[in-house]
């Protein structure tokens, strides 16, 4: 109708590009590298990323002045951002058995972390800047593996006490850990099919752990912290050198 005026929308430089508010660049952007980085590691250049994406490379230098920059926000995403501090409490919930526990655990810890882009951007940095991993690992260390550690103390009968967990310990939770995050890279890296549902993997990977670790464990203890059994230092050391 004649005086009747159409809304227009907000275009880029580029014919038929809609400009986007910065906050949902800024998503798409990362969201973009995350994809991308998973499949051509942090080798890749933002020059590609940007092509991909359908953007230019001066405006993605616009939100990340550079290519460092933005490799750290993808780890903030994928790595810290996906890290849920409930863990812990579900972890040291004794009200459940420490088998329910632990399956829930890796459940919801799968769900978070063991996706297509999360493994394969560990395994990248790993290879190219193991810096990202460390982080990661260290937030695993503080957090997740001293409360591990003490809830198997507690499930092979060991009272309770202040005594510090040891590398030895943490160590031996690390196998049955690395061991599921095994599981999810035989899937999302080496793109293999597995036929057994994750959680009974999961189920079967744990009673092995607990039933190995009901014996073994106070024997670490014994060798290595025997404060935790309420026993002098100077035997552990002995046991260290002998």
């Amino acid at each position: 109708m004649p005086g009747s005026r159409t809304p227009q929308r907000q275009r880029t430089g580029t014919a038929g590009k809609l400009r986007l508010a910065p906050g949902d660049r800024e998503r798409q952007i990362i969201d973009g590298a995350i994809a991308y980085f998973s499949e051509v590691g942090f080798s890749g250049q933002t020059r590609e990323l940007a092509k991909r994406l359908g953007v230019t490379q001066p405006l993605l230098y616009r939100y990340f002045p550079n290519k460092q920059a933005l490799v750290e926000r993808v780890y903030q995403t994928v790595f810290e951002g996906r890290w849920n501090p409930a863990w812990i409490p579900l972890l040291q919930d004794r009200k459940v058995p420490l088998r329910e526990r632990l399956v829930e655990f890796y459940r919801q810890y799968a769900a978070a972390t063991y996706r297509p882009e999360w493994i394969r951007i560990y395994m990248y940095a790993g290879l190219s800047d193991p810096t990202l991993n460390r982080r990661y690992i260290q937030l695993v260390r503080k957090h997740l593996l001293p409360a591990y550690c003490r809830e198997v103390r507690h499930a092979c009968g060991i009272p309770d006490t202040d005594a510090p967990i040891v590398e030895e310990e943490m160590e031996f939770v690390w196998s049955l850990h690395g061991g599921i995050f095994y599981m999810a890279m035989r899937e999302h890296v080496y793109q293999m099919k597995i036929n057994v549902d994750f959680l009974t993997q999961v189920g079967f990977a744990v009673d092995n752990f607990l039933a190995g670790a009901r014996t073994t464990y106070p024997q670490l203890l014994e060798r290595f912290a025997p404060e935790a059994l309420g026993r002098p230092r100077a035997r552990a050391m002995k046991s260290r050198t002998g």
